[in-house]
């Protein structure tokens, strides 16, 4: 069972694993005993296929864990304001720049008219990735918002305020959950 591996040099017992080709037995560590005595307990080879975890141990598929990492990241923030903020802001953009002969442009070419709704939906996005300073993004979108009555259409032709007065009450009216407190 043992060949030399080079001339005039003493053999190597050759060791072959249970499972592998036994041409995978030439990169065997030589420092591992040959003999199975020599050896300090028994050896295991891992079960190549685990035995089924029960229901509840199961990881979730892929989409569910998005899902409900996007949720608990969705409640650390005021998301649904921000969110209605946002919307907001697009659709009074969007009333401002439509080719419609009801449009109102009033200063520069419209220049507060544009200007509004896109600072407006900045503060959409910053109400839902900087939660921090929800309360100034909310006071800055409603003064925006009722600003945009004037500039902007009536404000989108009405509806664009309404969404932006309940976004920034939803944004000003959340708060952080509380820190769970040690059970003593």
């Amino acid at each position: 069972m043992s060949t030399p591996s080079e001339p005039g040099r003493a053999a190597a017992p050759r060791l072959t694993l249970p499972g592998f080709p036994a041409d995978t037995a030439d990169l065997a560590d030589p420092a591992i005993p040959a003999e199975p005595a020599a050896l300090a307990g028994p050896v295991q080879l891992a079960d190549p296929e685990p035995a089924p975890a029960r229901v509840s141990q199961r990881r979730p598929v892929p989409p569910v864990r998005a899902w409900r990492a996007f949720r608990e990241w969705r409640r650390r923030r005021p998301f649904w304001g921000g969110l209605l903020i946002l919307l907001a802001g697009a659709e009074i953009f969007l009333t401002e720049i439509a080719p419609l002969h009801v449009v109102i442009h009033l200063g520069v070419e419209g220049l507060a008219g544009q200007a509004v709704p896109f600072v407006l939906a900045v503060c959409g996005l910053l109400l839902i990735f900087a939660p921090e300073q929800r309360l100034f993004y909310s006071i800055v979108a409603v003064l925006l918002t009722v600003a945009s009555w004037i500039t902007s259409n009536l404000g989108g032709f009405i509806f664009g305020l309404i969404l932006g007065l309940v976004g920034c009450a939803l944004a000003f009216a959340w708060t952080p959950l509380p820190d769970s407190a040690p059970d003593s």
